[in-house]
C-alpha cells in the first residue's frame, strides 16, 4: 500500500509543530506512534553508528526490526538518509 497523496498534503500544510502533534494523535494510536518514534530512534543510532545488537539492547527489540532499518540507511537515494546527513549533531 502507497502513502494516501492528500494526507501527504495535509502533512505538508500543518506549519506548527504543536498542531502537527495533536493531528498526529487524532489519527494515529498510541501504539502507531510508539512504532513511528521508535523507528525514528533506532534510524537515527544506526546512523550514529551503534550496533545493532547494542539497539536491540537499548530498546528490547528484535534485530530484524533493526536490520530494515539499516537497510534503508545503505541505500544511497534514501531520503532518510539525507535528512539525518542534514541534521546530524
Amino acid at each position: 500500500m502507497s502513502v494516501d497523496k492528500e494526507l501527504l498534503e495535509v502533512v505538508l500544510s500543518i506549519k506548527k509543530k504543536d498542531e502537527l502533534e495533536n493531528f498526529f494523535n487524532d489519527i494515529f494510536t498510541p501504539a502507531e506512534l510508539d512504532d513511528i518514534s521508535l523507528r525514528w530512534k533506532l534510524l537515527k543510532e544506526l546512523h550514529k553508528g551503534m550496533t545493532q545488537r547494542k539497539i536491540a539492547e537499548k530498546y528490547g527489540i528484535s534485530l530484524c526490526k533493526i536490520t530494515r532499518g539499516s537497510k534503508v540507511l545503505k541505500n544511497k537515494d534514501s531520503v532518510v538518509l539525507k535528512v539525518l546527513d542534514q541534521n546530524s549533531d
